[in-house]
């Protein structure tokens, strides 16, 4: 039972609480990007930015950082570790 609560989380890397973290805070800025487009339907002067500028820091905070990681796992994993 605990395995479907930490499998995922583990494959990117994080805890569950870490992902529990991340995945909420995506959650919360997808409503706020979200509403500022529902907004923007209505007033098309207002948040004409915010919708894309949205989509383009959780494109960065997930796919640029994930991939940053990646490559920090790969260079620690060509180091041989004498402790």
């Amino acid at each position: 039972m605990i395995r479907l609560f930490t499998e995922h989380p583990s494959t990117v890397g994080e805890t569950y609480f870490q992902h529990f973290r991340a995945a909420s805070r995506f959650g919360v800025a997808m409503i706020v990007g979200g509403l500022a487009c529902l907004v923007h339907a209505v007033f098309p002067w207002v948040c004409e930015k915010s919708g894309s500028s949205m989509i383009r820091r959780l494109y960065r905070a997930m796919v640029t950082n994930r991939a940053d990681l990646a490559r920090l796992d790969e260079v620690e994993d060509s180091f041989d570790w004498v402790i």
